[in-house]
């Protein structure tokens, strides 16, 4: 899966480890392949109902990602990504599809769609600038005692569980267990993070820091998203 350029998640975290002279190659993962528990992290995207599904049957059939995070294999998910690491998430039709228990969280529609930019302020140890992406889900992502957010929402939905009425403490973006950062930020997300793709880098590597990289275009897109999300 890998809507809305998710696939360039696995393209930036590659590249940035290049200019930092580490060798850093991509394995696609198809539904013709097993899947693999050597990987050093492991990025997935989004998708629709159907591809979710497949994608869920798979995983459960091949369960190299289950391996490598019960040894804690750094993992990026993104948005149906997310979804389906959960207990079940609820397809269009409204039938319950079992996800892979990986995350303490359920899927359920929407009353309608959140689409647009969206902002959050990070809730997670060592990140610090705020997270931005754009998100386009109808799921509404609950979190239960065993998972975090991984930011609380400034602009946009984030998860789909505040509504009009709730309070700012309720609106919370993506989820955080264990090994597995999961955010419905598309863009692709680690594009406009890059702090959260260094995050998960020195995860791989087990270093506490990675030496930055500056790269000015970065922070102009960084920018005019930041401006897009508060108007």
């Amino acid at each position: 899966m890998g809507t809305y350029g998710d696939d360039g998640n696995a393209l930036i975290l590659r590249q940035r480890l290049r200019w930092r002279g580490y060798s850093a190659e991509i394995e696609r993962i198809t539904l013709d392949d097993v899947v693999p528990e050597s990987c050093d992290i492991y990025a997935l995207g989004g998708g629709e109902d159907s591809a979710q599904v497949l994608a869920t049957q798979h995983l459960q059939k091949f369960r190299g990602l289950q391996a490598a995070v019960a040894k804690g294999t750094p993992v990026l998910a993104i948005c149906a990504g997310m979804q389906i690491f959960g207990e079940w998430f609820a397809i269009a039709d409204g039938s319950r599809v079992p996800g892979l228990g990986l995350l303490d969280v359920t899927t359920s529609p929407q009353k309608s769609r959140s689409i647009g930019e969206v902002a959050s302020t990070p809730q997670l140890a060592g990140l610090s600038a705020p997270l931005l992406g754009f998100e386009n889900h109808m799921g509404a992502t609950v979190l239960g005692p065993d998972a975090s957010p991984l930011g609380s929402v400034t602009a946009g939905i984030g998860n789909g569980t505040a509504g009009g009425s709730a309070p700012a403490a309720d609106r919370s973006e993506g989820v955080v267990q264990g090994s597995i950062v999961s955010t419905y930020m598309h863009g692709p997300a680690l594009s406009r993070n890059p702090e959260l793709a260094d995050l998960l880098l020195s995860r791989a590597l087990g270093v506490d820091a990675l030496e930055p990289v500056e790269v000015p275009a970065q922070e102009r897109l960084r920018s005019e998203r930041r401006a897009a999300a508060r108007n």
